[in-house]
C-alpha cells in the first residue's frame, strides 16, 4: 500500500502501531443529513497535507456537480487515521466513505464494517467499467464488492544511478537474484561508504514476490503460504549479507527514520512501491531511477498491482449518495487531472487519459508500462494480515540486528502469525 509522504520502512513502521488496535464493535452510522435539506456524507482518508489539499479540490468539484450532497472531510496521518477509524467504528459512528486498501478488506469485512457495493452497481449508482488492468476486481472479496480502486502501483527497485554506474552494474529485464546480489556486492565494496541495498529481511511485500516466483505466496486465503524452512533460509541469507556489509545496518536504518536509507544516502538501492519515486527524488539530490524486480528463473517477477480504494460504511444511511460519490471520484476526468498519481497511477481509463504526467510522474507511468505484461493477480490477504506484516517487520529487524537468532525469530513469527490469523 502506498501513498505520497511515506517511505518504505517509514510507512511499514507506522503500521506497527496498528497491532494494538482492535475494532471492538461493528456498529456503523452516518450523518442524518446536512443543512438546507442537503444530504451530508462524511469522507475520511490518510495522508499528508498535500494529499488533503488535492482531495478538497475534488470534493468542491463534486459538490458543484451534485448540489444536493454535502461532503464533510477529515484526514490524518496513516497511524492516526486507523486509531480514529477504529474508535469511531467501535462507537457506531464511522465515516460514510473512507480510504482503504486491499490489505484491510477481509479484516473489516469480517467485522461487518464494509458496505457491499454490488447492489449499488446493479442500481446504476456506481460503474465498474473502464478500469485499467483488471482493477475492477481488486476490491472483490468472497463475492462482495468492498472497495473501488482510485489508483494502483507495483513494486520496483529504486537505485542510485551514479553508484550503479560507478560499479558497472546495469539493471535489466530478466536479471536474476544471483545477478542482483553480485551487483550489490560490487557496489558495497566499491563505494566505501554505501551498502548496496537498504536491507530485505523484514520487507513482507518483497518476500511475497520472491515466494510467488517459486509458485508460493506470503498469504493464502486462510493463512501463511510458506514454511518455517522457507523463512529460515530467507532470514539467514539476509543476515549473512548484512554482516558482510552488502545490506545497510538496521540500526543505521532506524536512526535515519523517517527518511529511508536510500534518500538518506546509506544505501544505493531499495525496494518499494513505484509511486514512492516522488518521495525519494524529493529527499535527495542524487539521481534515483526505477529498475525491474530480479527474478528466480529469468522471467517471472511475481509482480501485482496493489491499490488504494474507497470503501463505504455498512450501516450508512446514504448508500446511494456514497456510491455516487465513489463513482465520481474514480471516473471523473477532472478529478484525475487534480489528483495525478498522488495515490498511485490512476485506476480508470478516463482519468488515466485525462492526466498527462510530467517529470517523476511520467517516470512512474513509463515503469508501469514496461512491466504491465508481468502483472499477475494479487495475493489474497486474510483477516489479521496487517498484524502479521507488523510482526514480520519487527522480528525481521530483530534478526538482522542480532537480538534474536534466526531460529528463534522464525518460531516467534509463526507463533504470532498463527495467533493473528486464527483470531
Amino acid at each position: 500500500m502506498a501513498g505520497r509522504g511515506t517511505g518504505t520502512r517509514a510507512w511499514r513502521a507506522a503500521g506497527v502501531g496498528l497491532v494494538a488496535l482492535g475494532l471492538l464493535a461493528s456498529g456503523c452510522g452516518s450523518g442524518d443529513g446536512g443543512s438546507g435539506g442537503k444530504t451530508e456524507i462524511r469522507y475520511s482518508w490518510w495522508g499528508a497535507q498535500h494529499r488533503a489539499d488535492l482531495i478538497k479540490k475534488t470534493i468542491a468539484l463534486f459538490e458543484k456537480k451534485h448540489p444536493d450532497i454535502k461532503v464533510k472531510a477529515d484526514f490524518q496521518e496513516y497511524e492516526d487515521f486507523w486509531k480514529k477509524f477504529n474508535t469511531q467504528a467501535a462507537g457506531g459512528n464511522p465515516p460514510d466513505v473512507f480510504q482503504n486498501s486491499h490489505a484491510f478488506l477481509r479484516k473489516y469485512d469480517k467485522k461487518n464494517v464494509l458496505l457491499d457495493l454490488k447492489p449499488q452497481v446493479e442500481q446504476g449508482n456506481l460503474k465498474t467499467d473502464d478500469f485499467r488492468n483488471g482493477l475492477e476486481k481488486a476490491g472483490e472479496v468472497d463475492g462482495k464488492l468492498l472497495g473501488i480502486p482510485v489508483g494502483a502501483n507495483t513494486f520496483g527497485l529504486f537505485y542510485n544511478t551514479e553508484e550503479y554506474k560507478k560499479a558497472g552494474v546495469t539493471p535489466k529485464d530478466g536479471w536474476t537474484w544471483k545477478d542482483y546480489y553480485a551487483g550489490i556486492e560490487k557496489i558495497s565494496k566499491g563505494s566505501g561508504k554505501l551498502a548496496g541495498d537498504s536491507g530485505n529481511a523484514s520487507v513482507m511485500y518483497l518476500y511475497d514476490l520472491v515466494l510467488r516466483q517459486q509458485d508460493k505466496a506470503f498469504f493464502t486465503e486462510d493463512g501463511l503460504g510458506f514454511s518455517k524452512a522457507d523463512l529460515k533460509k530467507w532470514w539467514a541469507d539476509n543476515l549473512r549479507r548484512t554482516k558482510a556489509g552488502h545490506f545497510t545496518s538496521p540500526k543505521k536504518v532506524q536512526q535515519a527514520r523517517p527518511k529511508p536509507a536510500l534518500s538518506g544516502k546509506l544505501s544505493a538501492g531499495e525496494f518499494s512501491w513505484d509511486n514512492f519515486l516522488v518521495r525519494y527524488t524529493s529527499e535527495t539530490d542524487a539521481s534515483i531511477d526505477l529498475a525491474p524486480i530480479p527474478t528466480t528463473d529469468g522471467k517471472r517477477t511475481g509482480q501485482y498491482l496493489s491499490s488504494l480504494m474507497l470503501s463505504g460504511s455498512a450501516r450508512t444511511k446514504h448508500r446511494a449518495e456514497v456510491a455516487k460519490f465513489i463513482d465520481f471520484m474514480v471516473h471523473d476526468p477532472e478529478v484525475g487531472k487534480i489528483m495525478g498519481y498522488d495515490r498511485g497511477v490512476l485506476a480508470t481509463e478516463p482519468q488515466f487519459e485525462a492526466y498527462r504526467p510530467k517529470g517523476v510522474d511520467k517516470e512512474i507511468a513509463d515503469y508501469e508500462e514496461r512491466v504491465k505484461d508481468r502483472i499477475e493477480p494479487i495475493t489474497p490477504h486474510p483477516a489479521g494480515a496487517d498484524i502479521v506484516e507488523a510482526a514480520f517487520l519487527r522480528i525481521g529487524d530483530e534478526v538482522l540486528i542480532g537480538s534474536t537468532s534466526v531460529d528463534d525469530g522464525v518460531d516467534k513469527f509463526f507463533s504470532e502469525a498463527e495467533t493473528a490469523l486464527g483470531s
